[in-house]
């Protein structure tokens, strides 16, 4: 019996220890739980107050994160104030340098063998100068015999004047007659008039003689020479030589039917020939009269005086100055373009964009002009305008434009 009583005692308390143990693991969940309910109970009650208050009060909250609480969710852009410039209207083209007045000299006369070239391609040259010359020695002879002939009339002329004096004092004494007189005064007329003749002759053949050379008709610049000593020459030669009257070169620009409308004669033009990095400045002095009707396009003449780096023949680029306009001038970046056209966004007092309706004009290196849409003293948003809707209010930062 006592080893009996032992055993049962020795297993009731093993039972009692592990009662024991569930309720101490029970009491640990427990306290577990009621912590995590208190933190998140708590958290619950602190983020409700937070937004409360600011909702409440939102100049506070802002006041909290430095006063700029409210403006962080605004865009910010840039605006600027274009005012109002004069704009001139440019027109570019690209054409060919030639002389302005090119004058191709040739042979005027009967030709013959040339016997001198007395210029080059380059050389300046006088009004009436002679540029080359051609044999004349069968000119010169027959020269030579009418000026004999000339002196042969002169001398009978003489002998008929003489007689014609004699016979008229003798009239007086009646040894010869009226009719004598008439004779011999028919005689000194006829006489008169070979001498007369001989010379018409002379001048003509001197004339032929002179037109063997070959001049220059003006005073200018020789621009080529296809002649050589020995060459035989006639009127069917063609130019021997071409020489640009003055030295004056042009620039003959082609452009289109519209800008031919809009330039004046007279208007400022800014040549560059291709290779330099030089402009020549010179002026519109003909616009062409007609239109190609297949190319639409027509010929503006730029003057231009003399230089050495202008060749007639080569290719040059021109700016025309058409007019001017006083016009607000801004960046492509501010205008904006929708199914209703071009537009721009100004900002009003409130800092707010409002949608202002332009018209664009001339486009350049410095921007596009407004025709018409702005005065020019508003604050027109430069950047970020594809991203703004009217009404929208934003923050602006002012720039002044380059220009």
């Amino acid at each position: 019996m006592n080893y009996e009583a032992r055993m049962f005692g020795g297993e009731e308390r093993l039972a009692l220890t592990g009662e024991g143990e569930k309720r101490s693991r029970r009491k640990w969940w427990i306290i577990a739980a009621v912590i995590a309910l208190v933190v998140i109970v708590a958290a619950w009650v602190a983020f409700a107050s937070g937004g409360a208050g600011d909702k409440a009060d939102p100049a506070k909250a802002g006041a909290a994160n430095g006063g700029q609480g409210g403006d962080r969710q605004l865009p910010t852009v840039t605006v600027a104030i274009p005012g109002r410039n004069t704009i001139a209207s440019v027109i570019t083209g690209t054409g060919s340098l030639a002389a302005r007045r090119e004058m191709p000299v040739g042979v005027a006369g009967e030709g013959g063998m040339v016997t001198r070239v007395l210029v080059e391609p380059g050389d300046w040259v006088a009004a009436g100068q002679v540029l080359a010359t051609v044999d004349r020695s069968v000119q010169s002879q027959t020269a030579q015999s009418q000026a004999a002939s000339i002196r042969v009339a002169q001398a009978d002329l003489s002998i008929a004047q003489a007689e014609l004096d004699r016979s008229q004092q003798l009239l007086s004494r009646g040894f010869v007659s009226k009719a004598d007189i008439d004779r011999k005064t028919a005689t000194r007329d006829a006489a008169a008039a070979r001498v007369r003749v001989a010379q018409s002759q002379l001048s003509e053949t001197q004339a032929r003689n002179r037109r063997l050379d070959i001049r220059s008709p003006a005073a200018g610049l020789v621009l080529t020479r296809s002649v050589e000593p020995g060459q035989i020459i006639s009127s069917g030669s063609g130019a021997l030589f071409r020489v640009a009257q003055g030295g004056q070169m042009e620039l003959r620009t082609q452009l289109s039917e519209a800008d031919l409308h809009r330039i004046p004669a007279g208007a400022r033009a800014e040549v560059n020939p291709v290779g330099m990095d030089e402009v020549f400045t010179g002026e519109v002095w003909q616009v062409s009269p007609i239109i190609d009707p297949q190319t639409r396009q027509g010929i503006a003449r730029i003057a231009l005086s003399f230089d050495k780096a202008l060749r007639p023949g080569g290719f040059a680029s021109a700016r025309i100055m058409a007019g001017g306009a006083v016009a607000p001038l801004l960046p492509q970046s501010a205008i904006q373009s929708d199914a209703k056209g071009n537009f721009v966004y100004i900002l009003n007092a409130k800092n707010e964009a409002e949608r202002r309706g332009v018209t664009t004009g001339e486009v350049s290196d410095a921007g596009v002009a407004i025709t018409s849409g702005l005065a020019g003293s508003e604050r027109v948003v430069i950047t970020a305008g594809a991203f703004l809707n009217p009404g929208q209010k934003v923050i602006p930062n002012l720039t002044t434009l380059k220009r």
